[in-house]
């Protein structure tokens, strides 16, 4: 079997090392917001080009606390791709604010700026881009179109597919708006052992407030200012992370060179390819198909793995049909015919080939 993703593979080399780290943490019983979160937080806004960075409970948690952070008046309108995995909605509607759906580009996965235009207005009173797949938004479009509007627009990137993802040569995905947004979950290209997240900023005033809100709502201990969240980073997390990140530009490399072979080797009149950009870190390798349960059945058949991210766009789940009555159709194809293909970047270039040449006897 091909699997889509070998963690234990890919992380084999770091187990060692990584059983002692944690002893020594059980040892110091330093489990919640230890010495390693703090170090994690300041290599990991290092890393993304940032003056902050504040750990927290997973990706979900990331985004709900950008939006508390924003002190925004309830049910302000936010703006969101209606192509995301669900928790980008979920933080908004928990945040107390309305979620609006912007569609994505045709035969891509990011925010359509055209339809961002049709649908930002007065009542907007933020934004936020998904990085999908690992695919970086049109931010200096996005941005022009903010500028617009006399009034301050937020920008949050939800980031959580796009660890280390550059959008020019100084500039990462999380340095790109107000607040960005990233997700550790162990499948992600940075990922932990468990769920985990963190909030990048350069504003000192954001930070102060989601290091509060992501801690009970203080700073110093049985200190309270404000009625805030259990939310915290754990230190086994953060350890596992601050070794990890130490490889993710080797990983994402990886990742590049096996896009790089599906592109050249992946020939079939029934199958396009998505629209990735140039400094893609290729989260997932997703083709597009009409045939898409007969290309399932294949793969099965030759015992490769698969994935759908997602099988329905925002408005079509049922959590939202109270919320969203329009249609989307670039985001409803790319529901319907998009598949994920094995991007694990310890693949071999062998099982690679293999996969194209099965994906290529789609008729």
């Amino acid at each position: 079997m091909i699997k889509f993703l070998d963690i234990y593979k890919q992380d084999k080399k770091l187990i060692n090392s990584l059983i002692n780290d944690f002893k020594k943490i059980i040892r110091n019983s330093d489990f919640i917001l230890g010495e390693n979160v703090s170090k994690f937080e300041k290599k990991f806004s290092k890393f993304c080009g940032t003056k902050y960075a504040v750990g927290c409970a997973n990706g979900t948690d990331a985004l709900f606390l950008a939006l508390k952070s924003l002190d925004l008046p309830k049910n302000s309108e936010v703006l969101v791709p209606a192509m995301t995995w669900c928790s980008t909605v979920f933080a908004v509607v928990h945040a107390g604010l309305k979620p609006v759906l912007v569609d994505t580009e045709k035969n891509g996965s990011v925010i359509c700026v055209d339809s961002l235009k049709k649908t930002i207005s007065k009542k907007t009173k933020a934004i936020i881009a998904v990085h999908l797949y690992g695919n970086i938004c049109n931010m200096d479009e996005i941005k022009k179109i903010m500028k617009k509007y006399n009034k301050k627009i937020y920008l949050i990137e939800d980031s959580a597919q796009a660890h280390g993802l550059k959008y020019s040569r100084n500039k990462k995905a999380g340095s790109l708006g107000d607040l960005g947004c990233f997700s550790f979950y162990p499948g992600k290209n940075l990922g932990a052992y468990g769920d985990a997240g963190a909030i990048t900023t350069n504003n000192k005033k954001f930070f102060l407030k989601l290091k509060q809100l992501r801690n009970m709502g203080s700073l110093t201990k049985h200190e309270h200012k404000f009625i805030g969240f259990n939310s915290r980073l754990d230190t086994i997390q953060a350890t596992v992370l601050l070794k990890k990140i130490n490889f993710l530009n080797k990983l994402n490399k990886k990742r590049k060179i096996i896009a790089d072979i599906y592109k050249k080797n992946i020939d079939n009149k029934y199958i396009y390819n998505l629209k990735y950009c140039k400094t893609s870190v290729f989260h997932q390798y997703v083709i597009l198909t009409k045939k898409r349960k007969k290309l399932i059945h294949i793969l099965r058949k030759n015992k490769i793995s698969y994935g759908i991210h997602y099988p329905r766009a925002i408005h079509q789940l049922n959590a939202f049909k109270k919320y969203f009555k329009k249609k989307f159709k670039n985001a409803e194809e790319l529901a319907s015919n998009s598949i994920s293909l094995p991007i694990d970047p310890n693949l071999s270039k062998n099982n690679v080939l293999k996969i194209c040449k099965v994906v290529n006897r789609l008729n």
